[in-house]
């Protein structure tokens, strides 16, 4: 019997929400790169793919109908419509994965965070990433060029609203250096992996240490 089957864990979800040009991306892709017992959460998705995109690794592709009937269903964690497209994080892979002690990332939004939670809080951790001021988010957004000057303003809008749920967190990190950033939540997920409550192996061998005979003096 290997070390993890001896050691059964139960995973977790990790939450990282954060505005748009905070460094989420390059964050958690390195994290899940890591670490081989983390996988980033896989979107169904009702819109069509984009070039370079892959059924089943960047997104499960489905249409309406199918996307409908998974939600009459209650086949989703969560799901949103966005832009006219329907998007969904499955939950049955996801909870087949926390039981065989695989953990799931989620870059996720707000809203969608805590409909997750609403379903499972004690599987979920919850992180958010702060830019170091406002100022620096502006520079990075601009620094993109993705977006238009109108667009950027109203990304820094949302992101004030969003900063202000930061109680609502399990852990705050501030990206204003990426390998301390990094570091930070890497730490937060070795701790929470640890949890003795995600150790289901610590149960059954305490019974055992308590169940276990002292030896008498002189004995052993």
């Amino acid at each position: 019997m290997s070390s993890d089957e001896a050691r059964p864990t139960r995973g977790l979800m990790l939450m990282v929400v954060a505005p748009s040009g905070v460094g989420k991306t390059s964050l958690t892709r390195r994290l899940v790169a890591d670490h081989s017992d983390l996988h980033l959460s896989i979107s169904a998705t009702t819109r069509a793919p984009r070039p370079g995109e892959h059924d089943g690794r960047d997104y499960h592709f489905v249409d309406r109908p199918t996307f409908d009937a998974m939600v009459e269903r209650g086949e989703f964690l969560e799901w949103a419509e966005v832009y006219g497209n329907r998007y969904g994080s499955p939950k049955i892979p996801i909870m087949e994965a926390l039981s065989k002690g695989q953990s799931t990332l989620f870059d996720i939004d707000f809203q969608g965070a805590m409909k997750i939670c609403g379903q499972a809080r004690q599987d979920c951790v919850l992180v958010y990433i702060l830019p170091p001021s406002l100022a620096e988010m502006h520079r990075r957004l601009h620094a993109r060029s993705q977006d238009s000057e109108e667009v950027i303003r109203e990304r820094i809008a949302r992101a004030k609203e969003e900063v202000s749920n930061w109680k609502t967190f399990d852990y705050v990190v501030m990206n204003d250096d990426f390998d301390r950033a990094y570091a930070e939540l890497a730490h937060i997920y070795h701790a929470e992996r640890r949890k003795a409550s995600r150790n289901l192996w610590i149960e059954p061998l305490v019974e055992d240490l308590l169940a276990e005979a002292i030896p008498e003096a002189g004995e052993g």
